[in-house]
């Protein structure tokens, strides 16, 4: 609604409204019933509060990348989709490579919170490499290692993050938790990617027959998605002493 129509319109501020207004109901409904589907105390667990902002920042940052990197794969260096999503695959291996086989082990060494905080940086300073992508560019020289710096960074904060999420909760309360924040990285995704179209699109990047236009709209998505990386190193979750014993 808001690409089309603007932040400002009417429709654009009443579909916000309507949400806010839903999500208000939620928690009252919560608030009132006996067996709440989400009981509301969960959101006094130590750290749950503070993972959840960590994935809902980071999925709108990761989100955004992925998705304006493929654009500038097909509509600038003129890839077929077949093509474009194989030219993600490295990306997309390293990533899981790390997760199974790295992650754990360093969060055994160091806790979760040092690798978050970590991981961001990474994140951000991929798409910080990203911003010189430029029309003429190339997959081994401008798309590669910058999707992998990427996605190190990704490995490092994803496991990290969500293990802060449901560490300190009770037994009983890790699937609420684990749906809680997975939940809200979604909505985070869903958040960033349509922020960053917004700045895409008014950058230059809905002038589908001019590439240099609309890799000047991609550049700005990815330096906007690398400063919501950034940003979420000041609201880094802390996790408790016992956190790290069973990581």
């Amino acid at each position: 609604m808001a690409p089309e129509h603007g932040w400002t319109a009417a429709a654009t501020l009443g579909e916000l409204a309507g949400a806010v207004l839903l999500l208000a109901v939620f928690v009252l409904t919560q608030r009132a019933v006996r067996a709440p589907l989400m009981p509301l105390s969960i959101w006094r667990t130590p750290n749950l509060a503070a993972a959840n902002v960590a994935m809902a920042l980071l999925g709108a940052a990761w989100i955004p990348m992925w998705y304006f990197l493929n654009l500038y794969l097909q509509q600038v260096l003129g890839y077929g989709s077949f093509a474009g999503g194989a030219a993600l695959v490295p990306m997309t291996a390293l990533m899981m490579l790390l997760m199974v086989g790295v992650t754990g082990r360093l969060i055994a060494r160091f806790g979760p919170r040092p690798l978050i905080v970590t991981g961001l940086v990474v994140l951000a300073a991929g798409l910080g490499v990203l911003f010189t992508v430029h029309p003429h560019g190339g997959f081994v020289t401008d798309v590669l290692p910058d999707s992998l710096i990427s996605a190190v960074g990704m490995a490092l904060v994803f496991i990290p993050a969500t293990m802060a999420a449901i560490g300190g909760v009770a037994p009983e309360q890790g699937g609420l938790a684990s749906g809680i924040v997975n939940t809200t990285y979604q909505i985070g995704s869903a958040v960033g990617l349509a922020a960053m179209t917004a700045i895409a699109t008014s950058q230059g990047a809905g002038a589908l027959d001019d590439p240099r236009a609309l890799t000047h709209g991609f550049r700005a998505a990815f330096i906007g998605a690398a400063v919501v990386a950034l940003a979420r190193c000041a609201a880094r979750p802390r996790h408790p002493p016992h956190a790290r014993a069973r990581a």
